[in-house]
């Protein structure tokens, strides 16, 4: 069995059905509590179960990180960075707002736990959050 708390949320689960039956029943005696049933959604992960596995998509998140930052109409990429692509500080660049620029790379920093091919351009980027200047 595993068990996993995170705050004020559990997630437990075993291949041993009766076993989560005992386990949900000691912790409702203990604490006041809802079962839920099967999990789809936890900690901005949305979780899919198949007869051949466990699926995990943060496409709502991605989504609503787009909103947030006003960048729903942009173009999609098959890669996260192109090889030719050179980040450069330009001093005529406007200035940007320091604390939306470190949340969108906290966002992402969030996203790299389960889309891992874009960590190496996250990180590229968290290198000019001091900077607070534009870098398009």
């Amino acid at each position: 069995m595993y068990v996993q708390i995170y705050v004020n949320d559990i997630v437990f689960y075993s291949t041993n059905l009766s076993l989560c039956e005992e386990f949900a029943k000691t912790m409702q005696e203990e604490f006041e509590m809802s079962m839920m049933g099967e999990l789809t959604f936890f900690l901005g992960l949305q979780i899919k179960q198949l007869n051949d596995g466990i699926f995990i998509s943060q496409s709502k998140y991605c989504n609503e990180l787009l909103k947030m930052f006003a960048m729903n109409g942009c173009k999609e990429a098959i890669i996260p960075i192109s090889i030719s692509c050179n980040l450069n500080l330009d001093e005529k660049s406007i200035a940007v707002d320091n604390s939306k620029f470190r949340g969108i790379i906290g966002s992402l920093l969030y996203l790299t736990a389960s889309i891992h091919d874009i960590m190496f351009v996250v990180c590229l980027c968290e290198g000019f959050k001091l900077i607070q200047k534009s870098l398009i």
